[in-house]
């Protein structure tokens, strides 16, 4: 028989790897080792028709049964490399730090959650601000979609997934996570030819509409299929849970003892709904009866039904403890410690370092060491070198290592679909409640730290109790190096809710909120800024440093294509232009980010 050699992602071992540099850059294809697994070309379907057909409803014997899940075994470890990929793994190990400061570093300063403290690097360009743009970050972000499909596409594309049609319904619900999560960075990408397996160009981009609609109706085929699930034999049942709590990282089951696929409808579902939240201003109808259908079908609704990876259950800490203590890779924003300080959130001590070192301006003026959490300016042009003795910037606030390491890097938290549960209310739409409800336990249950440990059980009446703010309090940015002017606090919402605000002021205080709660999730966080504006932010100084299509004032709307290659940058021309609706800048509006409309 005809054989292929396939470069897949190996996931055969879980020990961490400790990283030497801080953002290695290699080239985009380098950061998966690959390992060449040999598959039978006859095997691979490679059609887009047929990966998005699942036939949950045939009956297979169990010695077919068997049969699929031997042919499909070497293929179960790389549904695992997929879920790793996905928040910053790496050689289809669990989350370092290495990886994930690639493919985080662009949204986290895009999101406002952080700045990094020095322009230089060992191994990759300088970063001169915020919006400056070279090939070495722009393309950071893009490796966890490439990572993920190139783990994913073979097991969706063998005809033995047929046979388990379960394990292939997660695998093309993690394909269009990822895929979703990249389109709403990139503004268009080849889904189709991704997805059907084509390994060589051309590729075909594919307009984000396309896209939307493609993994929507990939969702309810999957949905159909996990609810389908409970129906089946016995025997059925308990070979395929145990296949999935082989690979399964990013839910709870093993530990929570779910017996059926309700995690992952639930899972499905959410993304159904961010997506429906996504493109109220381009389909506000569609997006409707998706996030209606999405709510009544079922979403995360409890702690056990998170989606995220797990420090405490893999054996390792958040990269951020590394990226930020180590490498000084890291620094809060000044609007993202102004927002926690004028809101008064518990984050603002709690999860803020104060500075490390004396920072002083021209004129002689000090704040001393350990006096206060300060942020640096989105934009700033920060010093050069990674250590306090030669760069001021790196005494600005840090994060505390003791309370992000074991935090969870989330897909999906139960805060976040409260609150979009809460903006759907707040629109009229069916969510099940009102949106006070959502708002409210949202909030309580928003914390950063691992849900069930003791932080998070003594924190949730600090978030209760921080839950009825009614006011901000008046504060100023005042930049202790002088590099940036003094900036009034541009939050003027409380926290609390309140049913005589109009509905712009509570779509504020949901997205606010949320954006909170998302940290350090900048991927989603980001998105949100476009959307709605909120919530609102300093300026983000120096934009002119970015690719020239950004006026003062200007957020960044989109990651400029990240292929540099001839091939790629052919196809880019001949259909990624048209898919995206506009230059390859910053400034361009990706389909959902409707210029001129407003959020009602």
């Amino acid at each position: 028989m005809k054989r292929i050699q396939y470069i897949a992602i190996a996931a055969l071992t879980t020990g961490f790897m400790t990283l030497q540099s801080c953002l290695d850059f290699d080239e985009p294809t380098d950061d998966f080792r690959p390992n060449d697994i040999t598959i039978d070309e006859g095997d691979i379907v490679g059609e887009a028709d047929s990966v998005n057909l699942i036939n949950y409803k045939a009956l297979y014997t169990e010695e077919q049964v068997d049969a699929a899940a031997k042919s499909l075994d070497k293929y179960f470890g790389m549904l695992k490399a997929a879920q790793y990929c996905m928040r910053g793994g790496k050689e289809g190990q669990y989350p370092v730090s290495h990886a994930y400061q690639r493919y985080y570093t662009l949204p986290d300063v895009y999101a406002q959650y952080g700045v990094v403290p020095h322009s230089d690097f060992a191994f990759a360009s300088e970063l001169i601000s915020s919006y400056h743009a070279s090939q070495d970050w722009i393309s950071g972000p893009n490796g966890q979609f490439m990572g993920a499909r190139t783990s994913l596409t073979p097991l969706l594309n063998h005809k033995s997934s047929d046979s388990i049609p379960e394990v292939k319904a997660i695998a093309l619900l993690l394909y269009n996570y990822a895929a979703i999560e990249n389109v709403d960075m990139y503004g268009t990408i080849p889904y189709n030819d991704f997805k059907a397996n084509k390994v060589d160009p051309p590729f075909k981009y594919d307009d984000m509409k396309t896209i939307y609609t493609g993994a929507e109706a990939n969702i309810d085929t999957i949905v159909n299929c996990l609810r389908y699930f409970d129906s089946k034999p016995a025997w059925y049942q308990a070979k395929v849970k145990d296949i999935v709590n082989k690979f399964s990282e990013v839910t709870q089951d093993k530990t929570n003892g779910v017996k059926n696929m309700e995690t992952w409808v639930r899972f499905a579902n959410s993304l159904k709904l961010r997506m429906a939240m996504h493109m109220v201003k381009a389909e506000p109808q569609l997006a409707q009866k998706w996030a209606e259908e999405a709510v009544k079908s079922g979403v995360i609704d409890d702690l056990k039904y998170e989606v995220a990876l797990f420090p405490s259950q893999y054996g390792g800490v958040h990269p951020l403890v590394e990226i930020s203590e180590s490498w000084s890779d890291m620094r809060f924003s000044a609007s993202f410690i102004s927002l926690l300080k004028s809101l008064t959130h518990p984050y603002r001590f709690s999860l803020c370092m104060r500075n490390s070192g004396n920072l002083s301006n021209d004129q002689g003026v000090t704040l001393p060491a350990e006096t206060d959490q300060v942020g640096i300016r989105s934009g700033i042009h920060t010093g050069k070198g990674q250590s306090y003795g030669s760069n001021q910037f790196i005494g600005f606030s840090r994060i505390n290592k003791m309370l992000i390491e074991k935090a969870p890097l989330y897909l999906f938290k139960w805060a976040e679909i409260d609150f979009l549960r809460a903006e759907g209310a707040l629109r009229g739409w069916d969510m099940g409640g009102k949106a006070e409800l959502f708002y409210t336990r949202a909030i309580e249950n928003s914390s950063i730290f691992e849900p069930g440990s003791d932080l998070y059980n003594s924190f949730k009446p600090v978030l209760s109790q921080y839950g009825r703010v009614e006011e901000p309090v008046a504060y100023t940015y005042k930049d202790p190096t002088g590099s940036s002017p003094d900036m009034e606090g541009v939050t003027k919402i409380g926290v609390k809710w309140n049913e005589a605000d109009d509905k712009e002021t509570k779509l504020e205080k949901i997205i606010t909120q949320k954006y909170i709660a998302l940290f350090p999730n900048s991927m989603e966080a980001w998105g949100e800024m476009r959307r709605t504006g909120y919530p609102k932010m300093f300026p983000v100084l120096n934009v002119e440093e970015g690719d020239g299509s950004l006026k003062p004032g200007d957020l960044v709307r989109r990651i400029l294509f990240p292929n540099s290659d001839d091939a790629s940058l052919k196809d880019i021309q001949a259909t990624g232009l048209k898919a995206l609706g506009g230059p390859d800048q910053q400034a361009t509006r990706v389909w959902w980010d409707v210029k001129g409309k407003g959020n009602f």
